[in-house]
């Protein structure tokens, strides 16, 4: 007998798999992996930045991506705070902090945030990340007040 609704295993384990591609993601962008990257998102991708336009398709994040790292390093960390699966779809939340540093030394750029991402289960067996939204605002020192 066929269920519509997943069982908590097959739950858990997309859970698991989606919180490894997370870290898949992490790990592939501090080695400059844009292939990998790739291969975690569907090709019809879209990245929501707050103030920028809409960043849509793989190759649009592969050229956006490579021109940063010709000059600067990106490392990254995050808090997983919830993964959601239900069916072929799944959401997940998570604080992420990212540190960007120049090549030829100098200050990083930090920046952390809420990211929001939707991921498909593809015709492959493979999660993707579908949709993202990225809240990560630029982090300021704070100033004293006297």
């Amino acid at each position: 007998m066929h269920s519509a609704v997943p069982d908590q295993a097959s739950t858990a384990d997309a859970i698991a798999v989606i919180q490894n591609r997370i870290h898949l993601w992490q790990d592939a962008t501090a080695a400059g992996d844009v292939d990998t990257l790739l291969d975690l998102m569907d090709e019809e991708v879209v990245f929501l930045v707050a103030g920028n336009a809409p960043m849509k398709g793989r190759q649009q994040f592969a050229q956006n991506l490579q021109a940063v790292l010709q000059t600067h390093s990106i490392a990254s960390r995050s808090e997983i705070h919830e993964i959601v699966v239900q069916a072929d779809l799944a959401y997940s939340w998570a604080y992420l902090q990212v540190s960007i540093s120049p090549r030829q030394g100098g200050q990083p750029i930090q920046r952390s945030g809420n990211v929001l991402s939707i991921w498909r289960l593809q015709a492959d067996g493979q999660w993707r990340i579908s949709r993202d939204a990225n809240l990560l605002t630029l982090e300021t020192a704070s100033i004293p007040v006297a």
